[in-house]
C-alpha cells in the first residue's frame, strides 16, 4: 500500500482543465509516492468524523500509508460504508459510534480503541458543525450546537486521547482541523469562528504543556475544498464554487489529496520537530481577503437572510 499506478499523460483521465477552470488538475495523473510506502506503518490513528468528507480523505491516505485506523461519528450511517470500503482495500479499521460532545462517549471510544489496538499514536480532531446565519437571528441552541461539537468535542477527545498517550509513555501526535477565520474572524459564522479560535489556542497551549510527554500538536486551516456535507450547508446553490474561486488567488478550489498528503506528513515522524503550528492550505484565499463569508455583507440583507435560512438543515 502507499503507491498507485500513474496514468499516462495521454490518458483521458489526465486531460488538463482550461486555465479558467475552478477545479484542480486531476491529481491522479501524478504519483502518490511523494511518501515512502509504510510512512505511517502500524500507527494507530483516531479520526473523528472520519467517515465522510475531508475526514474520509485523510483517513484513506493514512490507511494507504500503513496506519491502523479508528474512524468515528455520531451516526453509524456516516462511517459503515466507508469502513467496509477501507477493509476491501486492505486497511485495518475500527469504526465506532461516538458523540464527541459527551465525555463518557469519548472515553468509551478510547477504551474500545485501546482494547482493539493496544495503544493510540495519533488523533485527528475533524468532527465539526457549522451553518450560515446572521448573528441577530442566531438562537442560543444554534450557537451551542456548533460550539459543543467543535470546541467541547475537540477538548473532550484531546483530553481522553492525551491521557492515554501519557499513560503509554510513547508520545503521540494531535492534529486539529481549524479554519483561517479562526484568526481573521468572519461574518455569519460566529459560533464556528469562536470555537475554531479556541481549538487553535488549545493546539498552541498544549504544544508547550505536553511537550514533556513527547506529544506534538498542530493544526491545518483548509480553504475551500468542496465536500458534499459542508458544501451543502455553506455554499448557496448555483454560486458556491464560483464565489469561492473568486476569492482564491490560485483561481481554483482544493483537491482532497492535497489536504490528505499534508495531514499525513504532519502525523508522521518526519514532522517530529514541528509542533504548535497551523498550516494553511487555501490557495492564498485568506491573504487575498480576510473573512471567508464577509462578502455577503455587501449584498441585500433581506436576500442574504432568506438564502441562509434556506441553507439551514431541516430539523
Amino acid at each position: 500500500m502507499g503507491t498507485s499506478a500513474v496514468d499516462s499523460p495521454n490518458s483521458p483521465r489526465c486531460s488538463r482543465p482550461s486555465s479558467s477552470s475552478p477545479w484542480p488538475e486531476n491529481l491522479e495523473c501524478y504519483p502518490r509516492s511523494m511518501f515512502q510506502p509504510g510512512l505511517l506503518k502500524d500507527k494507530v490513528i483516531v479520526v473523528t468524523g472520519g467517515g465522510t468528507g475531508l475526514g474520509k480523505a485523510m483517513s484513506k491516505r493514512f490507511g494507504e500509508l500503513g496506519a491502523r485506523l479508528v474512524i468515528t461519528s455520531r451516526h453509524p450511517e456516516h462511517f459503515e460504508a466507508t469502513a467496509e470500503e477501507f477493509r476491501k482495500d486492505g486497511i485495518d479499521v475500527l469504526s465506532l459510534a461516538c458523540d464527541v460532545r459527551q465525555p463518557e462517549s469519548v472515553e468509551q471510544m478510547v477504551a474500545q480503541s485501546v482494547e482493539r489496538f493496544s495503544r493510540i499514536d495519533g488523533l485527528v480532531n475533524n468532527a465539526a458543525g457549522n451553518f450560515l446565519c446572521p448573528t441577530e437571528s442566531l438562537s442560543y441552541n444554534g450557537f451551542n450546537s456548533v460550539v459543543q461539537i467543535v470546541q467541547y468535542g475537540t477538548f473532550n477527545c484531546t483530553l481522553a486521547v492525551g491521557k492515554q498517550m501519557i499513560k503509554q509513555g510513547t508520545g503521540g501526535t494531535v492534529l486539529s482541523i481549524v479554519t483561517t477565520y479562526a484568526w481573521t474572524g468572519s461574518a455569519y459564522v460566529l459560533p464556528s469562528a469562536m470555537a475554531k479560535a479556541a481549538v487553535l489556542v488549545l493546539t498552541r497551549s498544549l504544544a508547550v504543556e505536553w511537550a514533556r510527554h513527547k506529544i506534538r500538536f498542530n493544526a491545518i486551516a483548509p480553504g475551500p475544498f468542496p465536500t458534499e456535507g459542508a458544501w451543502s450547508r455553506l455554499a448557496p446553490p448555483g454560486v458556491g464554487v464560483d464565489a469561492a474561486v473568486k476569492r482564491v488567488p490560485l483561481g481554483r478550489v482544493g483537491n482532497t489529496d492535497e489536504l490528505a498528503n499534508l495531514a499525513s506528513y504532519l502525523m508522521s515522524d518526519g514532522a517530529g520537530y514541528i509542533t504548535g503550528d497551523c498550516v494553511t492550505v487555501d490557495g492564498g484565499e485568506w491573504l487575498g481577503g480576510a473573512g471567508e463569508f464577509n462578502e455577503y455583507t455587501r449584498h441585500d440583507q433581506t436576500a442574504v437572510h432568506q438564502m441562509m435560512a434556506a441553507l439551514r438543515p431541516k430539523k
